[in-house]
Order: C-alpha cells, then structure tokens, then sequence
C-alpha cells in the first residue's frame, strides 16, 4: 500500500533539508556560527527547518522567529514574487520573517546579530533572568520619587 501523499512529501521535504544542512552557504556558515548552542540571548535556533511547503533557513520555536538569508538571485522578478507568498504563508501562521541580505551579513555582521537579537527580545518573553533587561532601582524614574 503506497504512504499517503503528505508523508511521501514530508520524507523529502526532511531529505532535502539535511541536504541543504550539509552543504550550507558562506553566509549559512557564517550565521549558523552565531546562532548555534543557543549563543543568541540563550535561545534555540535550527537550521534548514522543514515548514509546511517551504524549508526555512533559521527558526526560532520560542520566538516564533524566521530568519531568511536573501543572495543575489532574490532580486529577480520572480524570485522577489515567490518570497513575498512564503513570507506571507509564514505570516499567517503567526511567525516573524526577518529577512536578510547576504551583502549586508558580509558587511555588517554586528548590526545583523543586533536586528536579530531585537527580534527575538521583542519575541521571547520570558528570557532567561541574566539576559533581560535590568529595572531600574527604586526611585529612579518613577512616580514620586
């Protein structure tokens, strides 16, 4: 009896994915780096996350975050059409999509990890005691003091 449809696709959609695992970008490389063994703000990312029709290139469960890494071929008519009906999939299924140029990864890694890192703050709730942001002490800023 042949497996049903969706679990044919999901086999390759994960076969595919641990192909793309194995054979990652500059810029994956680069990224995975700073992303990995919950270096960002204590939280879990995987790399080339099967997600319903699409493989995604970083996902955050906890910040319901999507991070997309965008090369040269992104700009073409029909590469920008195509990117904008996943980022809209993703979006209706309640996840963030940060997009990213590989030019701007090469250029700035720092300003990448901080819009990264402001995505998942602004996602996570709550983070881990050490990472949050301190209050200020009693008194200062206040009413009344």
């Amino acid at each position: 009896m042949d497996e049903p449809r969706a679990e044919r696709r999901s086999h390759f959609k994960r076969g595919a994915a641990q192909q793309m695992r194995a054979n990652p970008t500059r810029a994956e490389q680069i990224l995975w780096n700073r992303l990995r063994r919950k270096q960002m703000l204590g939280v879990r990312f995987r790399r080339q996350h099967p997600m319903g029709p699409y493989i995604v290139y970083f996902f955050c469960a906890s910040a319901r975050l999507v991070i997309e890494l965008d090369g040269d071929q992104h700009g073409s008519d029909l590469a920008v059409v195509y990117d904008k009906a996943r980022t809209r999939w993703l979006e209706e299924r309640g996840y963030h999509v940060l997009r990213i140029w590989n030019r701007e990864l090469f250029d700035d890694i720092d300003m990448v990890m901080e819009r990264i890192g402001r995505s998942v703050q602004e996602r996570v709730s709550p983070l881990p005691g050490s990472l949050r942001s301190p209050t200020l002490p009693q008194g200062e800023g206040g009413l009344g003091g």
